[in-house]
């Protein structure tokens, strides 16, 4: 059912209902400057707040627009989508809750209010998921500090925005590229319900999005091997007796479960296959004969257990036997935890009970209460086995697995081919958005002819990651450019020999190798200062690549105008 939005006018209290047009949105232009979303007005010294559900989406392109009052707060549960602009505002003692699948997008938004933005989901309800709020270009990013109740799968997308990390001291998050805080709005905080949370960052498009770190997980109808026999995940209690096994010897235990949680996901398509939330289903027989029996379906960052060790299931897609099952945008996904982290066997392959690495609220409470407190766990310390992510291990562990598809019956796909190439498609681009391409390549040098007064360049070129283009048995999931030596820049005067990318601390978009003392890799779009060189000259600017490519060709088409822009 698509809702419709009532609004009560601040000054007169006169009221008005919107209803969505044909195509279901309700578009709320300046004519409304100073409406109010529900907020009741006073009478008689007595407020009234009331809520709405929007379903549909609704556009709001005016001033003075907001979610309650003052005097009188309100409740906006979004559903479907809201876009505020301008100076709208969600006013004191007001809150928009972004419910699954929801999309709020606030674009302009700069006034300082206290009004709440909640996910859905949180400790205390049940879990959501799959929520968005999108901050675009331009926009403060402080408004985050007012957005609580996230968990895994919901997004915070800050747009025109490139970062692949952050820091957090003191309550404060700080937004980085390549370990270099990004200047300007890039701070910010959360509720202390939220404080703390970690996050996943990626840039694709030009935005940046913000993911809670994912969980590692069972899809419904995985069948757990109990002391009374194989059972759903989804059916497990607190107390049931599970099966374990000796990570070094294989001897069989039973344990009780301890916990017992369930929550919900959604994709989000447009990011890499591993980050998007897209679950990893492993075929049967994939492994060995009749191991798993049947197809089992896991989050990518679940863990199976190989030869004493846990590995993602991440590093062993191959694309034909154990691939992201694309079908599946929307599904429930639980676990279970035993007193200790444990191998447990799912659909007969050897796997991972819950090890809860400050992650538990993203779930809902299943089966019999439990009271659970205590230091979140590490995988160094309390893990029932290694972790290992080591490529020399994991690598002739997915060729085996990957050679093992001609005797898999049911459900082997072909795997995509991927599209490389080795041009890096090298340029810069200077301050004022000016390209400029090479006028020299010999060999590993580049040189580039720059104008007077130009006063740090960008350093632009295709980027991929090794993970996609080397194999996912490779645990490097950063954007990899060109990596830079020497750089010179001469004029008719003098030759200048340009360090700033090999400093320890480097400018936005190198990567911080200290391996590599003598060059230093881009992400794609590395900051170059040039210290005041191409003052009242032009110059000759020199760069003596020394590694760069193979990079992913379809990778290109969507971030290639931003970077060169």
């Amino acid at each position: 059912m698509v809702a419709s939005v009532h609004l009560i006018n601040n000054d007169s209290g006169d009221e008005i209902l919107l209803k969505p047009n044909s195509d279901g949105i309700i578009e709320i232009t300046s004519d409304y400057n100073g409406w109010t979303i529900d907020g009741a007005t006073a009478n008689g010294g007595a407020t009234t707040g009331v809520s709405v559900v929007v379903d549909a989406g609704v556009s709001v392109d005016a001033d003075g627009w907001r979610i309650g009052t003052s005097t009188s707060s309100s409740t906006v549960t979004v559903n479907g989508s809201l876009t505020l602009r301008n100076s709208d505002i969600i006013a004191d003692g007001s809150k928009t809750i972004v419910g699954d699948g929801g999309t709020l997008i606030l674009g302009g938004y700069a006034t300082t209010t206290s009004g709440l933005i909640e996910f859905s989901g949180s400790a205390n309800t049940p879990a959501g998921g799959g929520g968005t709020i999108e901050i675009a270009a331009g926009t403060t990013p402080s408004i985050i500090g007012f957005i609580t109740n996230i968990t895994e799968n919901d997004t915070i997308i800050i747009d025109g925005m490139t970062a692949d990390g952050y820091t957090y001291v003191d309550g404060v998050y700080t937004l980085t590229s390549n370990g270099t805080a990004i200047n300007g709005t890039s701070s910010f905080q959360l509720p202390a319900a939220n404080e703390g949370t970690t996050f996943t960052v990626t840039t694709v498009g030009g935005k940046t999005y913000l993911n809670a770190d994912v969980v590692v997980c069972f899809l419904a109808g995985s069948m757990i091997r109990t002391a009374d026999g194989e059972v759903a995940v989804e059916d497990l209690q607190i107390g049931d007796q599970v099966v374990t096994f000796d990570s070094e010897t294989g001897v069989e235990s039973v344990r009780p479960v301890v916990w017992a949680g369930k929550a919900s996901a959604t994709a989000h398509v447009g990011l890499p296959d591993d980050q998007a939330g897209y679950p990893v289903r492993i075929l049967k027989d994939a492994v060995a004969e009749g191991v798993p029996y049947k197809d089992l379906l896991v989050t990518s960052e679940h863990c199976m257990f190989f030869d004493g060790k846990f590995v993602p299931v991440r590093m062993l897609v191959n694309g034909s036997s154990i691939f992201y099952d694309k079908s599946i945008v929307a599904y429930d996904y639980y676990h279970i935890e035993t007193a200790e982290h444990a191998v447990i066997s799912a659909n007969g392959m050897l796997t991972e009970s819950y090890l809860d690495t400050g992650n538990r609220r993203s779930f809902r409470q299943e089966g019999k209460v439990a009271s659970i407190g205590g230091r979140a766990k590490t995988w160094a310390a309390d893990a029932g086995a290694e972790l290992c992510v080591d490529r020399a291990f994991v690598e002739p562990l997915f060729r085996k697995l990957e050679a093992r598809k001609s005797s898999v019956a049911e459900g082997l796909r072909h795997a995509d081919v991927v599209e490389l190439t080795n041009d890096a498609d090298l340029h810069l681009v200077t301050e004022t958005g000016a390209v400029v391409r090479p006028v020299r390549h010999e060999g590993q040098r580049y040189s580039f002819m720059l104008p007077a007064n130009v006063s740090s360049v960008r350093i632009v070129s295709r980027a991929s990651r090794p993970s996609d283009v080397i194999g996912p048995f490779v645990d490097d999931r950063r954007q990899m450019g060109v990596a830079v030596g020497d750089i010179t820049f001469v004029t008719a005067a003098r030759q200048e020999n340009i360090v700033v990318h090999l400093a320890e601390t480097k400018p936005e978009g190198w990567h911080a190798d200290a391996s590599q003392a003598e060059a230093a890799w881009t992400a794609g779009n590395a900051v170059l200062p040039l210290s005041g060189l191409t003052d009242g000259n032009m110059g000759l600017l020199s760069l003596n690549v020394v590694a760069a490519g193979p990079y992913v060709v379809e990778a290109q088409k969507e971030d290639v105008q931003v970077l060169s822009a």
